[in-house]
């Protein structure tokens, strides 16, 4: 996502049927302006489109769905 001709994003791997959200990265310059929410609420809404699964390794990707129970349904459950 580009915001102001600055950059943030989330690093990620592919597993099976699930993406692993790895980081996110958002830059000072953006920090406090939700767009790290932004940016992890579209990325969910991606992945629940291409009817994927989500382990969210990312410390803020896990608070976000703390926050948004309307979004568990994507997380892939523990083996």
């Amino acid at each position: 996502m580009t915001v102001d001709g600055t950059v943030a994003f989330i690093k990620y791997m592919m597993r099976d049927d699930a993406i692993v959200l790895v980081h996110t990265e958002v830059p000072d310059a953006l920090s406090g302006h939700g767009v790290g929410s932004k940016l992890v609420r579209g990325t969910l809404d991606d992945i629940r489109r291409r009817g994927l699964k989500v382990v969210p390794s990312c410390t803020f990707v896990r608070g976000f769905l703390d926050k948004h129970p309307e979004y568990q349904d994507l997380v892939r459950a523990t083996d």
